[in-house]
């Protein structure tokens, strides 16, 4: 079946960055489009990013343009969420998501 597991999470200072990763399996990898969302404390799950099966394109929410990177290595099964300049609202659990499918997310927390 569709498995997806996310890593990359942690603690980080405001301005810090962090690399997100999400390996797939169960699926025929690079004929999938993949997304990042995030959900945090007492909000809904918000959509981030969208990559094509092929790596070639790439959408963002509008406020999550500019600090945001998706990107993929179909050699690896892997999706990467690349966040810059994190600030204290980036707080939340990111999820990838493939079609119905969900990882279990990874917790990021922005603190000083």
């Amino acid at each position: 079946q569709v498995q997806l597991v996310e890593s990359g999470g942690g603690l980080v200072q405001p301005g810090g960055s962090l690399r997100l990763a999400c390996v797939g399996s169960g699926f025929i990898f690079n004929q999938w489009d993949l997304r990042w969302y995030r959900q945090a404390p007492g909000k809904e799950r918000d959509f981030i990013a969208r990559i094509s099966g092929n790596g070639r394109y790439a959408d963002y929410a509008d406020s999550m343009k500019g600090r945001f990177t998706i990107s993929r290595d179909n050699t690896k099964n892997t999706i990467y969420l690349e966040i810059n300049n994190l600030e204290l609202d980036d707080t939340a659990v990111y999820f990838c998501n493939a079609g119905a499918n969900w990882g279990q997310g990874t917790q990021v927390t922005v603190s000083s």
